[in-house]
């Protein structure tokens, strides 16, 4: 099902586990159920939480795993708040993985939560937004291994494979239920005696009634590519990740936001100016640590020369996160973003 983008995808996936497990929920509503919780990692996107909120499930209902050093979900930990769930009477409906997160580009190991929601016959679902794409590269694809385990997958075409926006969709591999859930007989569109295979009228299947012809941009882009030109994209926007990662990992002036190459291509960092090298960790150096990345930004706007983005996460003060996406850009582009960011970071 090709949906308004990756949040909407995600809903889905929340919105077809309940009427899996509950089908009389569609007729009945909320009251008719016992209490659901759902199982997502603390790095992923917020979107399940609204998804949660949308459907009434409530955000209370969505519990946040923790993730390693890297972002990536700990298996064991979810297994623990499963059975913690089970335990105070509630029901495991969803886990929905990511594929890619965010911040980090993190990818969950996949096997192991799915050998997690087979045990305790819980949803699979993989939030493959971001990171779905790479299932397109040889090279890159064993990140997403077990990915074909999963019961639903969010795909986002529009973004690591370049396509206009938006161009999302959603898969769901048992077939039928996704219909079931969704469809409501109106006969004043949906005739059962149209005289083509009722299996291409989608319209049933979505909540929405009108929609963008969305998949025509991910056929024409793929007609003109081909599979090896979407895996070339890819490969080479990862390489350039990496070849970030390799220019600052050991420059003066720059401190990784974590150990080791980047999974995909989201590099974080720190820009570290000149007034703060050597400087013993600190209240001050942390707190003028935090103001940098927000001030190197809003003179990249200003000056209209790059943008990158910043964030917090967790115990960790604004760092940059450069985020490549752009197959175009050259090895000369990531040597001016750093000249850049020492440029307009040298005085603070």
């Amino acid at each position: 099902l090709w949906t308004p983008g990756g949040a909407i995808s995600n809903m889905y996936a929340m919105l077809i586990a309940r009427f899996k497990m509950f089908p009389e929920v569609k007729e009945k509503g909320m009251a008719a159920i016992p209490r659901l919780v759902a199982f997502t990692s603390e790095h992923s996107h917020f979107s399940v939480k609204k998804g949660a909120a949308a459907l009434g499930i409530g955000t209370d209902s969505v519990i946040l795993i923790r993730c390693d050093e890297r972002g990536k979900m700990i298996p064991s930990d979810l297994e623990r708040r499963i059975v913690e769930a089970k335990q105070k009477g509630f029901v495991p409906f969803l886990v929905s993985a990511t594929a890619g997160t965010t911040v980090y580009g993190a990818f969950d190991p996949l096997i192991a939560i799915a050998d997690i929601c087979k045990k305790y016959k819980v949803w699979m679902h993989v939030d493959g937004a971001w990171g779905g794409g790479l299932l397109m590269s040889r090279k890159h694809k064993w990140k997403l291994n077990g990915i074909e385990r999963a019961n639903s997958v969010t795909w986002n075409p529009h973004k690591m494979m370049g396509v206009p926006l938006q161009c999302s969709a959603l898969l769901v591999r048992e077939e039928g239920l996704m219909q079931s859930c969704n469809q409501m007989h109106a006969s004043y569109l949906f005739q059962q005696d149209k005289h083509y295979d009722l299996s291409y009228d989608t319209g049933d299947k979505a909540l929405q009634c009108g929609r963008h012809v969305d998949v025509f941009k991910l056929w024409l882009m793929w007609r003109a590519k081909g599979t090896t030109g979407f895996e070339a994209q890819i490969d080479k926007c990862l390489e350039l990740a990496e070849y970030l990662y390799n220019k600052i990992k050991n420059r003066e002036g720059y401190e990784m936001v974590f150990d080791g190459k980047p999974q995909h291509t989201n590099v974080c960092f720190w820009y570290i100016p000149p007034s703060l090298r050597g400087m013993e960790d600190s209240e001050e150096r942390t707190s003028r640590l935090m103001k940098v990345a927000p001030v190197i930004k809003a003179r990249m706007m200003e000056y209209g020369t790059t943008m990158v983005s910043y964030q917090p996460l967790g115990d960790k003060v604004n760092f940059f996160r450069m985020v490549i996406s752009n197959p175009a850009a050259t090895h000369q582009d990531i040597d001016f973003l750093i000249d850049e960011i020492e440029r307009l970071g040298q005085d603070l």
